[in-house]
Order: structure tokens, then C-alpha cells, then sequence
């Protein structure tokens, strides 16, 4: 598969930062936003605000149809505000686009489908991804600050297993691996990301000097 950067929209540099449940992305992308301050802005995770706002969770597959479209929807609508808002920022996106077809009862194309888009023009939205592996797959709980959080640790696994095959197929997939230290994990997570936001936006800056 191969992907054209240059049709993604609004010229700006999308960073994704993914993964299974527990992984430590929306810890580093908080932290990273108030270390750094302007030069990103970040744009929260759809799921959450859905789910948070009262729209009903459900395991029943019609419920979950239902629940990623709106996630999705959500997630693009999100992106656009902020671009709109802040148009010389990089874009740090607490999950993107592509996340619902791990989510989807059923094969991930079933969710693209629906949606009517396809993997390639979903991972084409963004520049990176950093995917932070689950906590789960070190057998460890993933217990945190998110009330919303309802997977076992199998479930958290498998969610791993899939996002993974679905991002890693982005060219510039950076996996930040779990660690029994979570601030060893946390510090790489952010390492990574430092870099990858540097060389974004020293390209983004040199694109507007031609």
C-alpha cells in the first residue's frame, strides 16, 4: 500500500497517537502538550467525549454500528475544528480515524465500508503514528483515570492486536513497546514524539518559505 501525504487535507501535520487500552497515549499526549505549548494543539479522543456525553455503550453489534459512526464522524469533525482553529499548529490526535475498525463487529473492511472510505484514505489523513502498546499484553491492569474503560484484559489484548495490524501499515509507524516501568515507557513515548514533531514541523516550516 503505498500513501501520498501530499492529498491530505488542510496542509497540516497529523501526529496519531493509538493504541490498546491502557497504553499510556493519552498520559504522554498531555504531558507533551504542556511541555511543548504552542507549537501543537491537541485534539481529544472522540470516544471519550461520545460515551461521556451520555451516548449509550452496549456491546449488542447493531449499538457498536452505530456508536463508530458517531465516533468517527466525531474524531473528523474534531480534527477539522482544531485545523481551523489553531492553522499553525501541529495536530496531535488522541486516536484517529482508522481506530473504529478495531472496534467494529466484524472485518475491518465491514467498517470502512460503511463509512464509505477505505484504509488508504484513512491512514492518508495523517503524517505519523505512534502506537502505544497496551499494558494488557504485559499482563499488566489497565485500571486508570478513564471512567468510560470497560475492557478485561483479553479484550484489551485483542483491541491491541488489531489496531496494530490496521496502523503499522502507515509508513511511518513508531512503536513505543510496554514496559513494566511505565515511566521508562512514558519517557520513550515522549522522546519519540519530541522527534517526530520537530521533523514535522521543520518541514511544514520549510514548505512555507517556497
Amino acid at each position: 500500500m503505498r500513501l501520498h501525504p501530499q492529498k491530505r487535507p488542510n496542509g497540516h501535520c497529523r501526529i496519531v497517537l493509538t493504541g490498546g487500552p491502557g497504553g499510556g497515549k493519552t498520559t504522554a499526549a498531555d504531558l507533551f502538550r504542556r511541555e511543548i505549548g504552542e507549537r501543537v494543539v491537541l485534539v481529544p479522543e472522540a470516544a471519550t467525549m461520545v460515551f461521556s456525553g451520555g451516548f449509550p455503550r452496549s456491546i449488542q453489534p447493531l449499538a457498536v454500528h452505530a456508536a463508530q459512526r458517531a465516533i468517527y464522524e466525531v474524531q473528523r469533525n474534531l480534527e477539522d475544528v482544531q485545523a481551523a482553529l489553531y492553522p499553525d499548529r501541529v495536530l496531535l490526535c488522541d486516536r484517529g480515524t482508522v481506530d473504529g475498525a478495531a472496534y467494529w463487529p466484524g472485518e475491518p473492511h465491514h467498517f470502512f465500508d460503511d463509512i464509505g472510505s477505505t484504509l488508504e484514505r484513512e491512514l492518508v489523513r495523517y503524517d505519523a503514528v505512534i502506537f502505544f502498546e497496551s499494558a494488557a499484553v504485559g499482563g499488566m491492569g489497565i485500571e486508570g483515570g478513564n471512567p468510560i474503560r470497560n475492557e478485561s484484559l483479553e479484550k484489551a489484548v485483542e483491541l491491541d492486536g488489531k489496531l496494530r495490524a490496521l496502523w503499522m501499515k502507515h509508513p511511518k509507524f513508531v512503536l513505543v513497546p510496554h514496559n513494566p516501568s511505565f515511566f521508562k515507557k512514558i519517557s520513550y513515548g515522549l522522546a519519540v514524539l519530541d522527534g517526530i514533531v520537530s521533523e514535522l514541523g521543520s518541514k511544514k516550516h520549510s514548505r512555507k518559505k517556497r
